[in-house]
């Protein structure tokens, strides 16, 4: 039996992107010698995922099976082990049923195992790429592409009295300026977390489930060292960082390839950019704070800083708007030129990372050198932040997946602009205040007793902005090397 690569597609109600994926896989040169089989889990559906999959099959010429799933309450985690356990057996079968001959031959001609999302799509060669680089080394476990969001086409290109208009604009194919800004910003910040982990040798703390491509005995390495009944564990919201790090633990490399790339969906609005990045952060979080999984990677020290940066990131804000606040209302504010430096520095590093993220726009560069777009999108960032470890410092846990796949059925809505009427409230309130109290807040007894606390946080946000300034110059230096989003 001929070597092969298997393909786990697990497939919710994905009709509508399901020909699109298997398109992509149609699309690819294989390795020399080697055939490709591929595996549509159709999870609990109650659309035509499986019809789809099976026409989109014979359209594009591929050996694809549909393995249907029913009341599966582990979501994407049980339709991967159920695909897993198709072709390696089910340890917790009562009847220990033993694999045929045939499949036995099967399991042994599977030299690599695909993991994609349905809403996902590689480009030409990206298989081969991936190949190459899991091929290049017996000790490498995973290897995943590169992933680059999907700008939306625009919505005014449609017709209103196109017949397929509603069709076409709950396809997701189509979008208006906010969610193709979305768009954008999110490829950015994909951008800049791949060419951070290209400039530090490429070894990543997570293999996205959008296109990774694993060497199948890391895999069952994975399940015998934990004594699991498949790779993926439902332990986290982030199935895909607790399996990278496990891959780790066992000794495995875990990779990104340096030429394969992915094109997956984007979060098109505020609601449900927030619920997933919600759903990773919180997933995050608590793989670094469980001290009952007892996984620690080489990347653990990283994401912490990473958790202490945005921290910093938070503070520094909020510390500058009361200081600004306060010197206002008392009259002791006084501007300095040597406050535009930070400012030019994160102007030229967003300026940077918008020229190097692929395929951006003209629009995309000058909103993120006026710092536009960055800082709009630090602050969601941060809102999320904050929210996750207040959640995590109070002992509520909430499910992840089914906030994410709430907000993306359209069952729940956003409060955004509840907090943006909140804030201007807020905000009105207290200029009133200090124009009514203004000869008091300005009398020299006021600032006296004021003037000893604006100093001491002045100092401090000064070292907190030139951690911070020192940190850009760090990454603009980086960016300078040869590696590409």
């Amino acid at each position: 039996m001929r070597p092969r690569i298997v393909v786990f597609i697990p497939a919710h109600n994905e009709e509508k992107s399901i020909r699109d994926c298997l398109a992509g896989l149609g699309d690819q040169s294989l390795p020399k010698d080697i055939e490709l089989d591929v595996y549509v889990i159709a999870d609990n559906c109650t659309d035509r995922t499986e019809e789809k999959a099976l026409e989109a099959g014979e359209e594009f010429h591929l050996n694809l099976k549909v393995l249907v799933t029913e009341n599966n309450k582990l979501r994407k985690v049980g339709a991967l082990n159920t695909a897993w356990k198709y072709l390696y057996g089910d340890v917790l079968d009562l009847y220990d049923k033993k694999l045929t001959p045939f499949q036995e031959f099967y399991k042994q001609s599977i030299k690599a195992i695909l993991g994609m999302d349905a809403d996902s799509r590689l480009a030409p060669n990206a298989l081969t790429y991936l190949w190459d680089d899991l091929m290049s080394a017996r000790n490498i476990g995973g290897v995943m592409a590169k992933y680059t969001m999907r700008m939306p086409k625009k919505k005014s290109l449609l017709s209103k009295d196109d017949v397929h208009y509603e069709e076409k604009i709950a396809s997701g194919e189509y979008g208006g300026p906010i969610s193709r800004w979305w768009t954008h910003q999110q490829k950015q910040d994909m951008a800049s977390w791949l060419l951070d982990l290209q400039y530090r040798g490429g070894s990543t703390y997570v293999l996205g489930g959008q296109a990774t491509l694993f060497r199948p005995e890391a895999l069952q390495d994975v399940v015998d060292r934990n004594k699991l009944d498949g790779p993926w564990e439902n332990e986290s919201d982030v199935e895909d960082m607790l399996l990278t790090w496990q891959l780790q633990k066992s000794g495995w490399k875990t990779l990104i390839s340096p030429h394969a790339r992915c094109f997956v969906d984007a979060m098109r609005s505020y609601h449900t950019y927030r619920e997933q990045r919600n759903k990773w952060k919180s997933g995050t979080v608590d793989l670094l704070t469980n001290r009952d999984l007892n996984i620690r990677t080489r990347h653990t020290g990283k994401l912490w800083r990473s958790q202490a940066k945005t921290f910093i990131d938070l503070i520094v804000r909020l510390i500058f708007i009361s200081l600004v606040a306060v010197s206002l209302a008392t009259d002791q504010f006084y501007w300095n030129w040597i406050w535009l430096t930070p400012i030019v520095i994160a102007s030229i590093l967003n300026m940077m990372l918008a020229i190097k993220t692929p395929m951006h726009r003209p629009i995309d560069v000058i909103l993120a050198t006026l710092l536009i777009s960055p800082e709009i999108y630090l602050w969601v960032n941060l809102v999320t932040f904050s929210q996750v470890w207040l959640e995590k410092l109070s002992a509520n846990s909430s499910n992840g997946w089914d906030k994410q796949y709430a907000a993306e059925a359209g069952k729940t809505r956003s409060k955004l602009v509840q907090g943006i009427l909140f804030c201007i409230f807020i905000l009105l309130i207290a200029a009133f205040c200090c124009f009514y109290f203004r000869d008091y807040l300005t009398s020299e007894s006021v600032k006296t007793v004021i003037q000893p606390y604006l100093m001491a946080g002045w100092i401090t946000l000064t070292c907190l902005t030139v951690f911070e300034m020192l940190c850009m110059l760090h990454q603009i230096w980086t960016l300078r090397g040869r590696h590409k989003a």
